[in-house]
């Protein structure tokens, strides 16, 4: 029935600062849509942003977001654009169970407070989600 997801909301205190951070750290493509509305995209799937305070549906609260990025580099490599951008890593490596089994991630918050975590599935099933 379901086959992935297409796109996320985050709220946000300032859309332009996010795109900026997801921009900057995770080499995220910035998109505008929708009477100018602002969103971030990486492979077939996009963050958009909402102001906090201005949500028409849902009512967020400052660091209510959760959500998991999977890397296609190193862990080391994240880590190192992490600590490019002065980014402290709240925890990790460390092992955790994602959709697609044990992976190692890491956790960040983003400008705000929202969680971050950026994982790495072990290389042969990522060679395996690619194909």
């Amino acid at each position: 029935m379901i086959s992935h997801i297409d796109h996320l909301v985050l709220t946000v205190s300032d859309i332009d600062a996010s795109v900026k951070f997801f921009e900057e750290v995770f080499s995220m493509t910035p998109i505008t849509f929708a009477n100018g509305r602002k969103a971030v995209s990486f492979g077939n799937q996009k963050i958009n942003f909402q102001t906090a305070g201005q949500e028409m549906r849902n009512h967020a609260l400052e660091g209510s977001g959760d959500l998991c990025l999977i890397a296609s580099v190193s862990l080391e490599e994240v880590i190192e654009q992490l600590n490019q951008h002065n980014i402290e890593v709240l925890e990790g490596p460390v092992e955790k169970t994602g959709a697609m089994g044990p992976m190692m991630s890491v956790y960040i918050n983003d400008l705000d407070n929202n969680l971050i975590e950026i994982s790495r599935y072990p290389e042969s099933e990522t060679a395996t989600q690619s194909d």
